[in-house]
Order: C-alpha cells, then structure tokens, then sequence
C-alpha cells in the first residue's frame, strides 16, 4: 500500500442521495472523504474547519448557489480546489464557475471513471473539463471579445507557448499536450513555466482561466 496521503475532499450537493452516493464511490476508490454539505452556508463552514484538498460542488443548491460557494471557499482557502459537478452544461454555468474559481467542471453523466480521474488531476493542480465545455466557453468568449478590454496589450507569447496554452485550457495534462504536439514532456514543461512568467500567473488553473477570460481560439 501506497505511503502517499490520501486526496480529502469534501462534497457539496443538496441531494441526499446523491451526496452520499458520490461520498461513497470517492471513498471505495481511496479518497478521504472528510465532510458532506447541503448548501452554500454548511460548505463554507465545514470547509473551514476539515480544509479538503478538493470541494466537489453542485452549482444548485436549492436555495443558495454553488457559484457563492465556490468564490468564498476559493477566497478563504487557497490551496483548496473546487471541482464542480452539475447537472448543468449549460457555457453559462461553467463561464460563471470557473470565473468564482473553480478549477475545472464535470457533468453528473460523467462516469465513476472520470470523476475518479477528473479528483485525481485537479489535486494535482491540473484544469479539468468535461469533453468540450472548455471549447464551448472559449468560443463564447471570442464571439463576444471584438476588441481587447481595458485598451491594455497583453503580453507577448510565442506561437509555441500559445499552442501550449490552449490545450492547458481544455484540460490536457502535460504528457497529453507533448504526444499531441510531437514534443519532449520537459519541453511543454518549459513553455507552462515560461508562459505563467509572462502572464504572472502561479499555475495551469490560473492559465486555463486566463485562457477563457481572453478569448483564445482554439484549432
């Protein structure tokens, strides 16, 4: 057995059901999972108190929102992360989401495989979207992008780096952008760093969200 600490996480869904039945899943495959929530009030309270390493979050939660939840958890604890788990593909939810903090957005027809996968990764501080929604929002953003915000010009990045960026933002790991760009894994590596330089970032949630917020066209 493995000496490596176990991921903690903590669900937030206001279904009963399936709160616990994720909660259950989660545990049968080696997470800790360390609290379950009903709402937008009791996440931030337990979360406070048991600081999982990642929050998967239901976006409604009956009276109270997900998209709250996930801005005060993100802004009380940094080194938390936030995977949201909706029902919701809708580009609105997940633009909405991912501005608040989020570090990436499942749909709830995921399968156990996935969520187990999508956990594991935005621990490990990689952006993680269900197929196609980190398209769908980048899209969106470039239908409404006409002309740069603020009149600022952004840094300057590379052909290379903004290749890089761009599969970063719909959530391909390191190795996976290497194999699809025919590059070494420490190449990508260099680029990522030399990117989150630039743009004075920490790391690829910050890059993907930078990525969404700026409208990137994707191939």
């Amino acid at each position: 057995m493995s000496d490596e600490p176990r991921i903690s996480v903590m669900v937030v869904d206001d279904h009963p059901i399936w709160r616990d039945g994720v909660a259950r899943d989660l545990t049968e495959h080696g997470f800790d999972v360390r609290a379950t929530a009903p709402d937008a009030e009791a996440a931030l309270r337990i979360a406070r108190t048991v600081r999982p390493d990642v929050v998967l979050m239901d976006l409604n939660l009956g009276t109270t929102s997900g998209v709250d939840a996930t801005r005060e958890i993100t802004a009380a604890l940094p080194s938390t992360k936030v995977l949201v788990l909706s029902a919701s593909g809708e580009h609105k939810d997940v633009l909405e989401a991912v501005k608040a903090g989020a570090s990436g957005y499942l749909v709830k027809s995921a399968s156990a495989a996935e969520l187990v996968d999508a956990v594991h990764r935005t621990a490990a501080g990689d952006p993680v979207f269900t197929a196609g929604l980190a398209g769908l929002v980048l899209g969106e953003y470039r239908r409404m992008a006409d002309a740069p915000a603020g009149g600022a010009e952004p840094p300057r990045l590379t052909e290379r780096e903004t290749d890089v960026l761009r599969l970063v933002a719909k959530g391909l790991t390191a190795r996976q952008i290497a194999e699809r760009l025919v590059l070494s894994h420490r190449t990508v590596e260099n680029h990522v760093q030399s990117t989150l330089r630039k743009l004075q970032l920490h790391n690829r949630v910050e890059l993907a969200r930078y990525a969404i917020e700026h409208g990137l066209d994707e191939e």
